[in-house]
């Protein structure tokens, strides 16, 4: 691909896959090997970025950057534009991330990255992703007429979020068809409601009487059964999907620029990114800023009573430790804590909720090739190599429940990160902390961005304002997880549902809504063929549509 720069051709983190193109990485989400896809090498920034790009909206910023990332053989300057306006032209804020400022004092900012459709950061990426596979499928099926199109068959499983998010981002879409697969009963109201009122006739939702373990276990079952991927093409939308990685690193920028026109910020002034984890990909987006010469000075990770990042910072192991029975009861059922994969520990932060990161690889694959090559050493050696490493610590996590890197790669990460475990007490008490600070105007944050602030007070604690800014991810919305902010702020919902709750959520409960039931007893099997039926079905309509 002599048209493609270095960072836009693709490798797998375990080797065995190299010399993909973007449109190839965002079809495929994952490589053949198992690996997880990321650019050959990170670009650096222009010499002139921070003159050039300091004035530029959210949507140009995003053009510069996924430019860099993206060929223009693959998509023309006019056409990726045309996305990027497209993908950003639901959010309710003009500004898109806006960036507002808690405590002036200890330099404390809130990104907030809820002000897409669905009310959640998940949007930024999934209303871009949604637009390139539309736009992939348009160009692939130029030409060509019925059953001779090609089509999309998106499949997902989802505790809430991701869910709701994807279909936000599908609906509609030509060519598409999504099939979202949620733990019957155990989302939070709203998300439920989200997914399940959305009536296009392209998006399907699929309620299994079961856990969030059975929606995907049989997603891994379909996508590895070679009757369903001989006729159907399918496709993955959660975060292990490059474009996600991809269109989150936007906001590192846009955020930046904002803080750097306030007159607090000085020219001494350094900055610290705090991000709520659970999957690592959106602090990964973070660490790509950074690499690219963003002026970061750490990237701070804020994890939950699930910890097995924070315990990784701090050992050097990556290690599960699966709690079950009353040791993993917590968190609230309203808010959707029981849709989990087995073994967590259940807390009022419940997106956080996981065993083991699944973007963590790429970050591993990074420092393995920074920290075992030598320079002496053919670049497709090295990459090989750093392929290596990170595929036998992945089979030692699948085979002994975890791995240990050596002294080397865990100071190579804590260079670039630090973290931070925040109990359920803590979230609470810093909802209601923030809520009545003088300083906040009374500012309602969610169990996730609270996370956040948590870290980023202790964190600014040791680096001392005024030097150090800190910039803080909110994830959602407050009213997506209403009842864990009721039980922070039980004195004051009458405020929160004047004052914080959005239209958009008053009356979702009462819509009409379409949803599909599935018996675990009926299997994946049982799944494929309702998936089967329901793209029969639309190809169908299509047909009829076009004769």
């Amino acid at each position: 691909m002599s048209s493609h720069t270095a960072s836009q051709r693709y490798l797998s983190t375990r080797g065995g896959s190299y010399d993909f193109s973007f449109e190839e990485v965002v079809l495929k989400g994952l490589a053949s090997d198992g690996g997880l896809f990321i650019p050959e090498e990170i670009p650096s920034l222009p010499s002139d970025w921070a003159s050039k790009w300091q004035h530029l909206s959210f949507q140009e910023l995003a053009y510069e950057i996924f430019s860099l990332y993206i060929s223009p053989a693959e998509i023309p300057a006019s056409d990726l534009k045309d996305i990027i306006r497209r993908s950003y032209a639901t959010f309710r804020s003009d500004d898109v991330t806006p960036t507002v400022t808690l405590d002036q004092d200890k330099n404390i900012h809130l990104l907030e990255l809820f002000h897409g459709p669905t009310f959640a950061f998940k949007d930024v990426a999934l209303q871009f992703l949604g637009n390139l596979f539309e736009y992939f499928l348009v160009r692939r099926n130029q030409g060509k007429a019925g059953r001779a199109r090609e089509h999309l068959t998106v499949i997902g499983a989802t505790s809430g979020d991701t869910g709701s998010a994807a279909i936000y981002g599908l609906r509609g879409k030509k060519d598409v068809s999504v099939f979202i697969m949620h733990p019957h009963g155990k989302v939070s109201a709203v998300q439920e409601a989200q997914m399940t009122t959305v009536l296009d006739a392209n998006v399907h939702n699929l309620a299994v009487d079961g856990t969030f373990d059975d929606c995907q276990d049989f997603v891994k079952a379909l996508f590895a059964d070679p009757e369903i991927n001989k006729t159907h093409r399918l496709a993955a939308v959660n975060s292990i999907n490059w474009a996600r990685i991809l269109a989150q690193i936007t906001y590192y920028f846009h955020s930046y620029f904002n803080l750097i026109r306030q007159t607090s910020f000085l020219p001494a002034s350094t900055i610290r990114f705090v991000v709520p984890t659970g999957n690592f990909g959106d602090i990964l987006a973070g660490y790509f800023a950074k690499r690219m010469g963003l002026p970061v000075e750490k990237l701070i990770i804020a994890t939950n009573e699930n910890d097995i990042l924070h315990r990784f910072w701090q050992s050097g192991k990556y290690e599960k430790h699966p709690v079950y029975g009353k040791e993993a009861e917590g968190g609230l059922v309203e808010d959707g804590v029981k849709a989990h994969e087995g073994g967590v520990k259940e807390t009022l932060s419940p997106a956080m909720d996981i065993l083991v990161s699944s973007n963590f690889e790429r970050l591993l694959w990074y420092l393995s090739y920074q920290v075992y090559s030598t320079s002496g050493d053919a670049v497709s050696q090295r990459r090989a190599q750093a392929g290596d490493h990170v595929r036998n610590w992945l089979n030692e996590l699948k085979s002994k429940g975890g791995f240990g890197v050596d002294k080397q790669i865990l100071e190579a990460a804590q260079k670039d990160f630090a973290s931070y475990r925040v109990s359920d007490d803590e979230v609470l008490e810093t909802i209601r902390s923030t809520f009545n600070a003088p300083t906040s105007k009374q500012y309602v944050l969610d169990p996730h961005s609270a996370i956040g602030i948590h870290a980023a007070l202790r964190s600014a604690e040791v680096s001392k304002p005024p030097s150090t800014h800190h910039i803080s991810l909110a994830t959602a919305h407050p009213a997506k997880f209403s009842n864990a902010v009721e039980r922070a702020l039980p004195g004051d919902m009458g405020y929160f549902r004047d004052q914080v709750l959005p239209a958009e959520f008053r009356g979702l409960e009462d819509k009409p809504r379409r949803v599909s039931h599935v018996k675990k007893a009926e299997g994946w099997e049982g799944v494929r063929k309702v998936v089967i039926a329901e793209v029969e079905l639309e190809l169908q309509a299509a047909d009829e549509a076009n004769e």
